[in-house]
């Protein structure tokens, strides 16, 4: 019997929430969980986000919470306030390097890398886990207008999933049913830099 595949997913917080959004729909985070444990070896499920400091409440927190206790690794830094050159505040929060780090060190212990993120400065890090064996999946949308993946991404990842096709398999659903589920995502900070 052939060894299942090990698998880990690395989701850019700001990003999935992004593509999402700009789709209509909600990511139910336990459904996304079981959709890929229903795939072979699920070694670990990242979820990279920047916290706001300083703020009594953080309407992602909620969402945080969930996933931590239930079965992903909640990655967070707080994030950095800055003034433009226009006078206007900005908030930044990158977690590029943090998931990149993450994916390397993990690299030798997983045969596929799952990509939530359209962000073109990941695609360096697909090819360096190309380099090392691990196949490399990325899920974002082509669907949108403009697309939330960046072509260079697309093209260097062994496969492309639109989430267009997975909404059936990771939306939350509408309906009324009483279960456990996940906190609904709130607007996370944003990444400072462009998809494409």
């Amino acid at each position: 019997m052939p060894r299942a595949e090990r698998t880990a997913l690395f989701i850019d917080g700001a990003n999935l929430y992004a593509t999402a959004k700009a789709l209509g729909f909600d990511i139910d985070y336990k459904r996304l969980l079981k959709e890929f444990q229903g795939q072979g070896q699920l070694v670990r499920a990242f979820y990279y986000t920047a916290l706001i400091e300083d703020q009594e409440y953080s309407s992602i927190r909620p969402l945080i919470d969930w996933l931590d206790y239930n079965g992903y690794r909640v990655v967070t830094k707080p994030t950095k306030e800055f003034v433009d050159s226009l006078g206007r505040r900005k908030v930044k929060g990158n977690m590029d390097i943090e998931l990149a780090i993450d994916a390397l060190e993990l690299a030798p212990y997983i045969d596929h890398m799952v990509l939530f993120s359209g962000d073109g400065d990941f695609r360096s890090l697909v090819e360096a886990m190309q380099r090392r064996g691990v196949r490399v999946s990325v899920v974002s949308t082509i669907t949108s207008q403009p697309p939330m993946v960046a072509d260079e991404l697309r093209r260097q990842a062994d496969e492309f999933i639109d989430i267009v096709n997975l909404t059936n398999r990771v939306g939350r659903d509408g309906g009324s049913e009483r279960q456990e589920r996940t906190p609904r995502e709130r607007r996370p900070v944003e990444d400072d830099s462009d998809n494409a």
